[in-house]
């Protein structure tokens, strides 16, 4: 897997956190570097660690589907990223709270990775060198997801939707590229 694909998937699985830190963003009349730093911490932190336990995951169990490995990445990037699509297309209200404590953060930091752990599981099947790619996925969201809160704070709800929506896009294209170069299609 290539730098670009990475920083692709890295922007994809991010997006989560970052519509979030928009909403977190919303909440306070004012944002600082303090905030900043949680939310990248927070965000960034389980974006880099999720994929890392579903990595270790993925290699107990790769020598007995390492056959249909490139299947099974496809069918995991297509759901995560069909969700962020689906996701992006709702109209409910999101919930407002303006608080960075550790109740708050933990729960909204474990729900926004999520998709990050099947994607550690694909990285397993797939050989990627897990240390440095869970590294830029976590740099990647920390930043993103300071970015988020920023643009939050500045010009509201605007940018949430398109954010899933395009970062649905990256994981199911990225699945089928998958896909297509083990079938022999794509060089």
């Amino acid at each position: 897997m290539g730098m670009m694909e990475l920083f692709l998937i890295a922007v994809g699985l991010s997006m989560d956190a970052f519509a979030v830190s928009v909403c977190k963003g919303l909440s306070v009349s004012k944002t600082n570097y303090k905030h900043a730093l949680c939310v990248g911490a927070y965000f960034g932190g389980f974006q880099a660690l999720m994929p890392l336990l579903g990595f270790l995951l993925g290699r107990q169990f790769e020598s007995l589907i390492t056959s249909v490995d490139h299947w099974i990445a496809f069918v995991l990037l297509a759901i995560i990223g069909g969700n962020m699509i689906r996701e992006s297309f709702k109209e409910e209200e999101e919930e407002l709270n303006a608080s960075f404590a550790f109740r708050t953060m933990l729960p909204l930091a474990l729900a926004t990775s999520i998709d990050a752990l099947a994607m550690g599981v694909t990285f397993a099947f797939l050989r990627v060198d897990i240390v440095p790619a869970v590294l830029f996925i976590g740099v990647i969201t920390f930043v993103l997801s300071a970015v988020g809160l920023k643009a939050g704070n500045v010009f509201g709800v605007k940018y949430k939707a398109r954010a899933e929506l395009f970062g649905g896009v990256v994981l199911v294209l990225m699945g089928l590229k998958i896909l297509l170069e083990h079938l022999g299609i794509l060089g």
